[in-house]
């Protein structure tokens, strides 16, 4: 009983960090508290995910900011946009679902005026455009109800519309979402913020049955920058200037990237030496993953110097990756 709870701890302990770092508010399903086998209950949780992660290698959800209005112009322009000029279904944060060009058109009046007036024009950004994407072959109804949740969750208090687009290889879902909420805040997402928005996503399709993950590239093993929307149009107009990363930035995704290496590691060898037959094989598939991972962490010395070989996690891992 006593190794039992030394790994479930050793798995809370560099699990959290590996899967929910900084500002996690999932609000559906809150952690077990680690009194009265909560530990066992958020071990076995964090067992999911490595699994989902080293072994199922889920999905990843895409949330992405891909701009916003400045005024009603901008604004009424995408909701044509996203609606095919009213062809398809917009829903509000009422559950209203409208169709239509004159639909469209009453939907840009209630934002003209439903807060601060917004001008056809302005200097600041009064709207925010949301994708929330999943890889062909999701079923694009389940999207559309995970998005639906999503909104409701982290954009309450705000105006904002939906819209399905099924009709491409990956179906997605167009949020538009009012800056200013009723209360009179103003929403200004930042990279925490959008890590937390894929997490509320991936939660909302796991609870439908979708395998889904939103493990941060650190985590995983990645090192993919995408550019902003807004920099492919000023790439290809010629207007992006080439902005080297600083070494301030640099330093701190190496950071990220080691303390990533070194929670696998930790978990690796605490399941490694687990009794039960299921932890070990996870330990292997672990090892698997830090070596494929290792060159994109860019941190080789670290992996050479503490998975020289699988067997560095035991010998019966080492038996899990020969076979």
């Amino acid at each position: 009983m006593s190794q039992a709870l030394d790994i479930d701890g050793v798995l809370v302990q560099w699990g959290d960090r590996l899967f929910y770092p900084g500002n996690r508010v999932v609000k559906i399903r809150p952690q077990p508290t680690l009194g009265d086998g909560g530990m066992h209950q958020r071990a076995d949780a964090i067992r999911k995910r490595i699994e989902a992660t080293v072994v199922k290698r889920a999905p990843q959800v895409m949330v992405k900011v891909t701009g916003g209005g400045r005024g009603m112009l901008a604004i009424a322009a995408h909701f044509r946009y996203i609606s095919k000029n009213g062809r398809l279904d917009i829903e509000t944060e009422h559950g209203d679902t409208v169709r239509g060009k004159s639909a469209v058109h009453e939907l840009g009046e209630d934002w003209r005026y439903g807060g601060s007036l917004i001008g056809d024009e302005g200097y600041r950004r009064e709207a925010f455009n949301i994708m929330l994407s999943m890889p062909r072959g999701t079923d694009p109804l389940i999207v559309q109800r995970a998005a639906r949740e999503f909104a409701q969750t982290e954009l309450a208090d705000h105006k904002y519309v939906m819209v399905l687009h099924d009709h491409q290889a990956n179906p997605h879902v167009h949020i538009s979402v009012r800056a200013e909420s009723m209360s009179g805040r103003r929403l200004n997402p930042r990279k925490a913020d959008l890590q937390r928005w894929r997490e509320t996503f991936a939660e909302k399709l796991r609870g439908y049955g979708v395998e889904a993950e939103a493990t941060r590239q650190a985590t995983r093993g990645r090192n993919v920058s995408h550019p902003e929307l807004w920099q492919l149009k000023a790439d290809e107009a010629g207007r992006l200037r080439k902005v080297r990363p600083s070494t301030a930035s640099g330093d701190k995704v190496r950071t990220s990237r080691a303390e990533a290496l070194k929670g696998w590691l930790h978990i690796g060898r605490a399941l490694a030496g687990s009794p039960d037959a299921r932890d070990v094989k996870l330990a292997g598939s672990i090892a698997v993953f830090i070596r494929e991972a290792s060159s994109s962490w860019n941190v080789q010395k670290t992996a050479h110097e503490v998975v020289r070989g699988p067997q560095r996690l035991g010998p019966a891992v080492d038996s899990q990756i020969r076979r």
